[in-house]
């Protein structure tokens, strides 16, 4: 048998149900995503009784008094830093240098450039705002309908989340308690798939209807311009190189890449003339506004996680599941389509510290690698940032250029089809998020 068998089904009553009900309703109503789950936490332990209520501010404190969340705020930071200091346009002028060749070459370009903030920033929202301002217009420009530029964008600000290092693996490495700096290592061959995945669909889409031609430079212009971009820019490469280096060498830990980051960061901008003491406060607050989103939910997640955990919700949902079938494919395939549908409706950071503790061991049952299952688990739950009904990028786009949002998530068709292939290549291929780590993890 691949599966553990247990005894019997946890009984879940009204104080499972009610507070479930309570967090969909006000959620519903566009009460704060933390506010929604703090609510819902409380209720579920006041009338299940299973935890008592003094410890619910000891469990918000704790949770969040971990060293290796020092790193969401000063990656945060980073991207900001990036943008105010012009270093990010940099990143375009080379992304487009490298993509020149080719029809459809800016729309290329502007998927790179979101991989490359992706790889500073590790929030996919930043990156759909930065990338989406400097490049939408000119997509327009160059021949793309509005509603496709916009899912472009949003589609390749998506690897905010999947490309290392990523906020996401920090939180999820907190909740299941593995190192972020592994589970970056693992990332690295599923984001650049991501990466490649959603330059095809660009592509193809581009060979089908002709929105964009050129690629008609000789080999000479093409290294020239190239030359030209990497000497005017090349220093935006530094914070990158910083972060990659320090991370997958082990000289740095996440946090410790981070703050290096932004100081990096910042004495470029000082250097070059296009950060001054008068853009730190602003910028602080900037930073600050978008940390006190992902903090607080994380504080009232984790005692809505304890809750369930207590009450014997993962053993339910395992004993549920399997009590349906035992075929490890269709699990899979199940775990993929919950993990889509709650990326459609809520954050990633609700969805991580909630579902991670619940899904886990049916993984763990099917014999599923856990640093496979986390990847699996945020690449999915990726895909749901262009998918509607609240898909997050689909709403950051539609926020900056005013187009409608159904317009950009039809346009988002292609682009969620072929990342889907990829979620199914990490969930069925242990190979994909294991070739990097050390034995030991596979």
């Amino acid at each position: 048998m691949l599966f553990n068998t247990l005894n019997q089904a946890v009984e879940l009553g009204w104080d499972f149900y009610l507070p479930v009900i309570i967090f969909v309703v006000l959620c519903a109503l566009a009460v704060p995503v933390w506010a929604s789950i703090g609510v819902a936490a409380i209720a579920m332990l006041l009338m299940s009784g299973d935890l008592p209520l003094a410890l619910v501010g000891e469990s918000l404190f704790d949770g969040i008094d971990a060293f290796a969340l020092t790193a969401v705020p000063l990656f945060i930071l980073t991207g900001d830093v990036l943008v105010r200091t012009g270093l990010s346009r940099k990143f375009l002028d080379v992304a487009e240098a490298l993509t020149q060749f080719a029809k459809g070459g800016f729309g290329s370009a502007t998927v790179l450039v979101c991989g490359m903030f992706a790889a500073i920033s590790g929030s996919d929202a930043a990156g759909a705002a930065a990338v989406g301002r400097m490049t939408i217009d000119r997509l327009v420009e160059s021949g793309y309908p509005r509603p496709y530029a916009c899912a472009l964008v949003a589609a390749g600000a998506c690897t905010g989340i999947l490309i290392p290092p990523s906020i996401a693996y920090i939180i999820i490495g907190l909740v299941l308690g593995i190192s972020a700096s592994t589970l970056f290592l693992a990332a690295l061959i599923p984001g650049i798939l991501i990466l490649l995945a959603i330059l095809t669909t660009n592509i193809v889409v581009n060979r089908i209807y002709g929105y964009e031609g050129g690629g008609n430079l000789s080999a000479g212009e093409y290294f020239r311009n190239l030359g030209r971009a990497l000497v005017s820019g090349w220093y935006a490469f530094i914070v990158p190189g910083v972060i990659f280096y320090g991370i997958f060498s082990g000289r740095l830990t996440p946090t410790e890449a981070g703050a290096t980051a932004v100081i990096v960061t910042i004495t470029i901008g000082f250097i070059l003339g296009t950060l001054k003491l008068a853009d730190f406060p602003a910028m602080l607050i900037s930073s600050a506004k978008v940390n006190g989103i992902i903090l607080p939910i994380i504080a009232f997640s984790l005692p809505l996680a304890q809750a369930l955990a207590i009450m014997g919700v993962p053993q339910g949902f395992v004993y549920s599941i399997t009590a349906l079938t035992d075929d490890p494919t269709l699990l899979i395939l199940m775990m993929i389509g919950i993990l889509i549908a709650a990326g459609c409706v809520m954050e990633t950071t609700p969805n991580i510290v909630i579902l991670a503790p619940i899904l886990k061991p049916l993984a763990d049952n099917i014999g599923m690698n856990e640093i496979q299952f986390c990847i699996m688990m945020i690449t999915a739950l990726g895909v749901g940032f262009i998918t509607p009904p609240l898909g997050l990028n689909l709403f950051v786009v539609s926020g900056i250029t005013g187009e409608s949002i159904l317009k950009i998530a039809w346009r988002a068709v292609p682009f969620v089809f072929f990342m889907l292939l990829v979620v199914l290549l990490i969930a069925f291929v242990p190979a994909v998020s294991t070739t990097m780590l050390p034995d030991i993890y596979k």
